[in-house]
Order: structure tokens, then sequence, then C-alpha cells
């Protein structure tokens, strides 16, 4: 016996047949599922038709489905799990939709036991949503809803390979984290910690505790998203100058504001105060290190907002201790809590709170509403703009693009670390060849992959085919894409995906293309992603872990020098290949290596004659 079951109580009349006539085994979303006794084997469900049943077609409907072998019954309403606090605006929705469990602070244990009685969970940032709760689920869990930002505490591996969709709540603390910033800029300036510490003490230090003023200082903002965007705005009703570094932040929206888009090193080199609002990623870990407050002007004075790991927190204690930095303002740290002995929390020159951006009762209110709408949105099947892992995806759909899906990413990560360093990219077109018709090529999970590729290395932000062209456009970044009939066999889906980045500022843009644009093209080679175009030059180079690209004179000797400094440091050459307009004319050699080489080996690579420019890239 099978049952179907909807959400609500109205019942469904269900036809489900695939295209060849087969009958349906098994189908599964937020809102409806099927399954039939005659098979395990889940089923994509290819051909269903749903629509409710009227009153006078339910007795009819259930004397069919008797005779079928089928039980329509009504469904009860999903249950919805708030692991942490929610506010009450959020519950309320909630409760209108389905039944709400609030139980705080369980325990790993108590939360796997309840799981696989809920459809939804709800967290903040201290439960960890881990793969021994998606195994303990059993399948029923369809949403997990983060009521914040960050997604570290959920396993998104996880949560995809078991088909639940996880969504977060980007955007209602983006005015609370905002204004903590600025809150901690003037107390900062003005010792407002400090001298309350001091009062409350029996003292009395008016000239211990003098401070700067804000008007006509220079504001570095690094990060200029939603919140960094924010804070520009309010300091500029303070009188300051505000100057900001971001890749990706589209110039017309600086403009806009009054803000200038500068370089990394001389966003750093000429601030007053530098206010942090970069996401925490691999290329911004420790992005404020020893290196970086050399660089920086004497005095300044850095405030934190972000997240904790931007900064190496041994390396502030040096540039405070030493006078080069002046003062600091942390909300964040890299352990949270902070150990009781920090030297950075104990600073005389530092102020703290415990990561209060978001702490406000408005902030908490819109967060609690607006994970309250994707998590009801996602259990009613909608695709919610929010979502921060891969829906699933049709398996013959995937098999076919699987290898085109790998090579779309990875050129979209090969392409923006050409450009690190740039202020910016304009524009994203992507041109794809193929003897398919067009209209029987589906690109959107390769569009979405390339975005990935693009935003993923410099942002904390989970790309797939649900959010990626939302998550594009809320960074200015316009992706555009071209298709080109090929008159060959329909064999295969693609010959070839080009990706162009447009008016591009880099050293290395600019040698290969006169306006400054970025193109590399890929292939698919024996089921494997190949880099087969730099700019004008052709090569042939396997998308491997990592890849060395150097622009060089094409000269006897360079490849064995270049292979020398990696054999002296033991790291192995997998493949080298190398484009040439003409003997002795500009080149480009690529060079893939099984081990990361250290800084120092490529500091010798970008040393050796007749190297004019090399970027080491993880793809």
């Amino acid at each position: 016996m099978a049952s179907v079951t909807a959400a609500g109580k109205a019942l469904l009349h269900l036809s489900a047949t695939t295209p060849d006539h087969h009958p349906l085994t098994s189908f599964s979303s937020p809102a409806v599922s099927f399954r039939s006794s005659r098979s395990r084997s889940p089923f994509l469900g290819l051909g269903l038709r749903l629509r409710l049943a009227t009153s006078s077609e339910i007795p009819a409907l259930h004397a069919r489905s008797a005779a079928r072998g089928l039980r329509i019954e009504a469904a009860a309403r999903p249950t919805i799990l708030v692991a942490e606090k929610l506010g009450e605006a959020g519950l309320a929705l909630l409760r209108e939709f389905a039944n709400v469990d609030c139980s705080y602070n369980l325990s790993p244990e108590d939360l796997c036991s309840k799981i696989s009685l809920c459809d939804a969970l709800i967290v903040r940032s201290g439960t960890k949503v881990t793969r021994e709760v998606f195994d303990a689920s059993k399948g029923r869990l369809k949403v997990v809803g983060r009521a914040g930002v960050g997604i570290d505490n959920v396993d998104l591996h996880a949560a995809t390979e078991s088909g639940c969709l996880v969504v977060n709540a980007p955007t209602a603390n983006t005015v609370a984290a905002a204004e903590h910033g600025i809150a901690l800029l003037a107390s900062m300036a003005r010792n407002i910690a400090q001298a309350d510490a001091s009062m409350k003490a029996g003292k009395w230090q008016r000239n211990k505790y003098v401070g700067v003023s804000l008007v006509g200082k220079t504001l570095a903002v690094m990060g200029f998203g939603k919140v960094g965007s924010e804070v520009a705005r309010r300091a500029k009703g303070l009188g300051m100058h505000v100057i900001a570094h971001d890749p990706y932040a589209p110039a017309d929206r600086a403009r806009a504001i009054g803000v200038e888009l500068v370089s990394f090193d001389e966003a750093i080199s000429t601030a007053d105060f530098i206010s942090l609002h970069m996401p925490m990623t691999t290329t911004t870990a420790k992005l404020f290190n020893d290196e970086a407050f050399a660089k920086v002007k004497k005095g300044v004075r850095i405030i934190n907002v972000a997240r904790g790991g931007v900064v190496d927190e041994d390396a502030l204690v040096r540039a405070l201790d030493n006078g080069t930095v002046a003062q600091a303002a942390l909300d964040v740290f890299t352990v949270e809590p902070p150990p009781k002995d920090s030297k950075l929390v104990m600073h005389e020159n530092v102020t703290v709170t415990p990561h209060l951006g978001a702490s406000t009762v408005e902030a908490q209110e819109g967060v609690a509403v607006e994970i309250a709408e994707a998590v009801i949105g996602a259990l009613k099947g909608e695709l919610a703009a929010t979502a921060v892992n891969a829906p699933m995806v049709p398996a013959e759909v995937l098999s076919e693009l699987a290898p085109y899906v790998i090579l779309a990413e990875k050129l979209g990560r090969l392409a923006v670390q050409l450009v690190a360093g740039g202020s910016g990219i304009k524009g994203v077109k992507v041109v794809y060849t193929s003897a398919r018709d067009p209209d029987d090529l589906d690109t959107r999970i390769l569009r979405a992959m390339i975005t990935k590729g693009i935003i993923e290395p410099i942002s904390n932000v989970f790309v797939n085919i649900v959010n990626a062209d939302y998550t594009a456009k809320q960074r200015g970044l316009r992706i555009s894409e071209e298709r080109i009939y090929l008159d060959s066999s329909p064999e295969v889906p693609l010959d070839s995906i080009q990706v162009h980045l447009t008016h591009v500022e880099s050293k290395f843009a600019s040698a290969l293309s006169d306006t400054g644009d970025i193109t590399v093209e890929g292939r698919v080679k024996d089921g494997y992603p190949h880099l087969t175009l730099v700019g004008s030059f052709s090569v042939d180079v396997s998308l491997e872990r990592y890849v060395i690209l150097c622009r060089n004179v094409d000269k006897p000797g360079n490849i064995g020098r270049v292979g020398r400094i990696l054999g002296e440091q033991n790291v192995n050459i997998s493949f080298m290949s190398v484009g040439r307009i003409a003997p002795r004319k500009q080149a480009i050699m690529a060079i893939g290596v099984d081990e990361e080489p250290d800084k120092e080996t490529l500091k010798k690579i970008g040393e050796s004659p007749a190297i004019e420019e090399f970027v080491f890239l993880k793809l």
C-alpha cells in the first residue's frame, strides 16, 4: 500500500508517469510525497501533475485510489524545531503554518533524537547541525534555517547529500552591524570605554583620555557590501572622507554614496581609520598581518565588526605595542569567546564588545521574520533567494553535464585569480559553443557554477543554481551569455566554454589585452577539464589542484630554470604547456604542480630572467 501526503487539509488528485509511461515509483518534495511499495529505488517524478481535489471529487477519488492500491489521506501540519531563541514575530509566522517546537539548549544527542520528527530546523550560531543530525533525520528534514548570515555551524555537504535545503537571513541585521561599527569608531576615537572604567574606579583623568576628531579624517572601508556601504553613508555624515576597497563593488554605487574605490595597498596606507567588513575566506584569513601592518599609516585606528579571523591577532598586538596601530575596536575574535588572559582583549588601547553587531531588538525581530519566511517558503516548495546549498538536479542531466559543471567553476576561479589585486570586474560574458540546438541546452547550472567560481574565493556566500543570479546581482556582477552553433556532431553537449571578464584592472590582464579584459576558454577532454586559451595564447592545461601561469618572453632555458627551482624544493611538475605568439616573442607558460610551493619558491620564480608576471592558481 502506498500513500500520498500534502501540506494542509485538502486532498490531492495525482497522475504520474514518466515520458516512457512507466509507473512512478517515488517522488518527494517539501510539500508533497509519494512512494510505492513496488520499488525502493527513488525516481525523479518526471511528468508529475498535481492539483487540489474539490470536495465533490473526494468520494470518487477514494474509490479509484483503493482500486489501485493507494491510500489518500489528509496531511498533518509540518513540524518545525526551533533550537535557539527566535523573535516572537518570526515564531508567530511559523505557528500560522506549522507546529512549532521551541526546544532550546539541546545537547547533540537530544537534537539527534528529536530531528526525525521534524520537517524543518531553525538555529542561530550555537547549535551545530552536523552530518549526524542529517543522518538521524532519516530523510524527513527538508530545510535548515540559520537565523543570521554565517553558516559555519551547518554541514552543507551533508545537507545537500540528504536533499535538505539550507537557508539563511543575510539582510535583516545590516543596519545594526553598521551602527555598531560607527559606535565603536566614535567610542574608540574619544576613549569612551576607558574613561568610563577609570571614573568607576574613582579616578578623574581628563588629560589621559584626550581623543581625536573624526571630521576630515580618512576612513577606509575594507569590503563594500551591504554593511560596508551603510558604514560609509554614516561616516560621510560625520564629515569623514571615505575610501573603499572591494574587487567587486560596482563603481556607480560607490560614486552615488561619494566613495572612492582604491586598491588594497592605497586604502591601508592612506587611511586614518580602517573599518573591516570583508567575509572570512581562505583569501582573507589573517589578511591583516605583520606585512599589512608594515604598510599602514602610523597611528592608524582599526575597527572590526566582520569576522575575527581576518586579523592576525598576535600581529595586531605587536602593532599596538610598537605604536604602528594607535587603537583598535573589536566586536569579533578568532576564538569566541576569547581566552580570559587574551593580550589583545586586555590591551589598554583596545575597546572590545562580545559580538554585538546584530544585537538590537529591531535586528533580532527582523532576522526572525526573514528566516521564518524563508523556511516557510522552502516547505511550500518555493525556490529561496537565500538558499546557500545546491538543490537536487535530475540525474540524467547532471550525469551528462558533470564534467562541464567542474570546468565552468574552475574557469571562474581561474579568471578571478588572474585579476586579484585589481579594482573590480565590470562584467562577465560567457560563450558556449555547441553542435546542439540552443533550445536543448539548459545552461543555468553552468552559469551558476561560473558565478560560484568567480564569487566564492572572496566571499562567504555559497553559490548554487538557486541563488547564483541573485548573488551576482547583489554584487553588481553583470553576467551575459552567448551561444555559438557549430556544424558538427552533437554527441557531446558542449565543445567549449569561454569566460570573458571585461574592463578589469590587473597587470596580467593589461598584458593580455589592450582593453584590460581577461578571456579564458576551456574544454572537456577524456572527461577532464582543460584550459585551452588564455587571452590570445593557446595552451593545453589540465585544470588540477595547482597551476603556475607565467607571462614571459619566449627564450631558451626558461622552462629549465623554473623546473630547477621547483625541483630543488621537491615540488613535482605534473605537466607543462607553452603558448606563444611567435618564436622569441611574448608567451604564456602553464605549469601544473602536485604540491603547493612555499612563498620563497614562488618568489624565486618571479625573479627568474624573462618572467614578466606570474600567477599561482589554486583550483
